[in-house]
């Protein structure tokens, strides 16, 4: 197990009791004043899935907005730029059903954009590492995308090329359950390539010619480790957290850590509760969210009138059943063992805000420099929260992009 290095326990030491006697509100001033001076990076999160809701407002200007991710709560909350992620819910693997699924989409993919551009006084579409930083300093938020799930690219790699040139910038291989590509840690019915697929090995290594990351998240061990031997360049887990703090299979061990580090990559940690500390039993609340699985299927196969019915009542169900959530506590935790494990240069933080993600307090990005205040008072300075803001991040984005510029 790899050590904290004496130089930065001795920093952190030093910063952590020298935080201990400053009051909350003195260590968030500290948290805002930081978030001024560096770049901050939300890699994951749903916010798309939001935009057929009824009162969803991007720019945050509706006091009713229900979605976690806005204009405003960005601003509030110091985050400088944010994945928005083109998810597809996995279901049947038809030459049908690829069609259907491509053009919705690509229907994603429009609606970001719009969305941006309705808003282009607050926000930019980036698709560079290096924009991040170009945008903040023009006082605008930079909106990136990530494809979650390749199943839409079905069986053409010509798809991957597509989905780069609308702006996609990283591929989370699977969802819950296996595809063409690669066996979903999830997936209930096991394995079924062992890892990778010939035709996943063949989308690697286009992912590496263009320049799109990789996103390890989600995806079984076996295709993980074969992720990093068919990659020429470091890979990122978009939004995955500890299995050693919390034992779920869609978070990393402490070898797939180690090796995570081998390969220069870097885990975003996600404050999905469940990720982030084992749920505590809720037996009202697991029969209502079985009853709505048993009425709706999952929630792919509808039509768009009741697709947002069935979402409303999906979220509806955390007014009835309150939802017994991990706090910003408990999500550094998570940071303190990888720091632990492999060094401060392989964490950074993605939300999963709109797809799950929230914590007790940390509920959307308005609440972002809760995370900073609780890393302040354990001792990290700003050049820490730098690297975990950010630039661990942007390190393996601009290695995945100089890669592909060298290939040309």
């Amino acid at each position: 197990m790899k050590k904290i290095p004496f130089f930065l326990f001795f920093a952190l030491i030093s910063s952590c009791v020298s935080n201990q006697n400053k009051t909350n509100e003195e260590l968030l001033a500290q948290a805002h004043k930081i978030h001024k001076s560096i770049v901050t990076i939300d890699t994951h999160t749903d916010t798309p899935l939001m935009f057929n809701r009824e009162g969803f407002d991007f720019s945050g200007k509706n006091p009713d907005n229900k979605g976690r991710v806005d204009l405003t709560k960005m601003e509030e909350g110091g985050l400088d730029a944010a994945f928005f992620a083109v998810f597809i819910g996995q279901g049947d693997r038809t030459p049908e059903k690829y069609d259907e699924v491509h053009s919705a989409a690509l229907d994603i993919f429009s609606r970001v954009k719009s969305s941006i551009n309705d808003n282009s006084d607050r926000a930019v579409m980036a698709t560079k590492a290096s924009e991040a930083l170009s945008i903040k300093k023009q006082g605008k938020k930079a909106i990136y995308i990530g494809v979650e799930n390749g199943y839409p690219i079905g069986k053409d790699i010509s798809r991957v090329k597509e989905f780069y040139d609308m702006g996609a910038r990283y591929l989370t291989l699977c969802h819950t359950k296996n595809n063409d590509i690669c066996d979903s840690s999830t997936d209930p019915s096991g394995p079924e390539h062992n890892g990778l697929s010939t035709f996943g090995i063949k989308v690697v290594k286009e992912l590496n010619r263009l320049g799109m990351m990789i996103d390890v998240s989600h995806i079984s061990d076996q295709a993980f480790y074969q992720s990093i031997e068919h990659s020429a360049v470091p890979v990122i887990a978009s939004h995955s957290c500890a299995r050693a703090v919390c034992d779920n299979p869609r978070n990393l061990s402490d070898e797939m850590l180690t090796k995570l580090a081998e390969n220069g990559g870097v885990i975003q940690i996600c404050l999905l509760s469940s990720y982030v500390k084992p749920d505590e039993p809720y037996p009202a609340r697991d029969s209502a969210r079985a009853a709505l699985h048993q009425k709706y299927g999952n929630f792919q196969e509808l039509e768009p009138e009741i697709r947002r019915k069935a979402i409303d009542e999906w979220y509806g169900l955390d007014e009835v059943f309150p939802p017994k959530l991990a706090t910003v506590s408990d999500l550094v935790d998570h940071i303190d063992h990888v720091v632990n494990q492999i060094g401060i240069d392989y964490v950074g933080i993605g939300s999963d805000f709109d797809g799950g993600g929230r914590l007790k307090d940390c509920a959307d990005a308005s609440q972002m420099t809760n995370i900073t205040v609780e890393l302040l008072r354990r001792g990290y300075n700003e050049e820490n929260i730098k690297k975990i803001w950010g630039e661990n991040f942007l390190r393996v984005f601009k290695q995945v992009e100089t890669f592909a510029q060298n290939q040309l």
